[in-house]
């Protein structure tokens, strides 16, 4: 647990290993007298393949399937109004149908809305950054061939509804009414309602299907950034990620790798992210209280820091950042 000098009140629960611990960690937080306050629920932490990821025989993916509390579900997060009994989903991952058990009572005056015929709505709005396998392809579980919704109000940019509208199967959950597209532009803020508010960022990463934002969730009292996926922090401009931290309480970024190859035989430079030890060098000279908002997630199963003690996540924690857990609440 980590609660330091945060206007929001800091990080009430932590949990580690599977998402089943969660329920109690938060169950404790609700009966604290905190029950009106909004959060956010951290619902994964893994890269878009997950851990232990398919066909993978290293040592960390192996030890994922011997032993389950050390797997890593793919990065999403949820965030609850119990004011209001709302909840809204941020990035849809492959591991949607343990995300919605672990979602369950979050918050426990969550009542979904049910269009005739079909199935209560899991969620109010589901916010999506962008179109790679791990932040959308869990919609594919709200079809009819699965769950079977009506009406889920999906929240992107102009260009990841465009995609939707012309490629299969999703064009085809837009016109039988699976799913309703709302269109949230750069910098746009969508109000959510008890003084909570969404506003996105365009970031630059890999747009093959379409382009790539960083989401701002907003209450009266504290927010939190939602970076999961950007190329160097460079490529983005001068400044613009210390300005991102310093303009909220909480920052969850981008940590799919630690340092340089760590991808044997591959040239990482291919697949651009911030390494772990690149950020930690460009945002040494912060403040110590700038740099404890910072929490690095999107952990590919290749980096150390996924493995909880290990000797490379000790070094980021005693540095002062921290490293998403599933389970961990942060109080808005």
């Amino acid at each position: 647990m980590r609660n330091g000098n945060l206007k929001g009140g800091g990080v009430l629960a932590f949990c580690l290993g599977a998402l089943s611990c969660a329920s109690t960690e938060s169950s404790e937080w609700r009966r604290s007298g905190e029950e009106l306050a909004p959060y956010v629920l951290v619902l994964g932490t893994a890269q878009d393949g997950g851990q232990p990821q398919v066909g993978c025989e290293c040592e960390r993916c192996e030890d994922a399937r011997e032993q389950p509390r050390t797997r890593r579900l793919v990065t999403s997060l949820l965030l609850a109004d119990p004011a209001s009994g709302t909840r809204y989903l941020f990035d849809a991952s492959p591991d949607l149908v343990e995300q919605v058990a672990a979602a369950k009572g979050h918050p426990l005056s969550y009542v979904g809305e049910q269009a005739p015929g079909a199935r209560p709505r899991l969620f109010d709005k589901i916010f999506l950054t962008h179109a790679h396998m791990g932040h959308y392809s869990g919609l594919l579980h709200l079809g009819r061939e699965a769950y079977g919704t009506q009406g889920q109000p999906l929240v992107g940019t102009r260009n990841l509804g465009s995609f939707f509208n012309l490629n299969s199967p999703w064009k085809d959950m837009l016109e039988d009414g699976t799913f309703v597209f709302h269109e949230l532009g750069d910098q746009r803020a969508m109000e959510l309602g008890s003084g909570l508010r969404v506003r996105s960022a365009r970031v630059p990463h890999r747009d093959e299907y379409s382009d790539t934002v960083c989401f701002v969730i907003e209450s009266q009292s504290a927010s939190l950034a939602y970076l999961p996926d950007i190329d160097k922090w460079d490529v983005w401009g001068p400044g613009k990620i210390e300005a991102l931290i310093e303009s909220v309480d909480y920052a969850l970024i981008d940590g799919t790798f630690f340092r340089d190859g760590e991808i044997p035989g591959r040239a990482m430079q291919e697949i651009p992210h911030p390494f772990i030890e690149e950020s930690m060098a460009r945002f040494s000279n912060l403040p110590e209280s700038t740099r404890r908002k910072i929490f690095f997630t999107h952990f590919n199963h290749t980096n150390p820091v996924s493995t909880h003690g290990s000797p490379q996540s000790q070094e980021v924690e005693n540095a002062g950042y921290g490293i998403a857990r599933e389970g961990m609440i942060f109080e808005l």
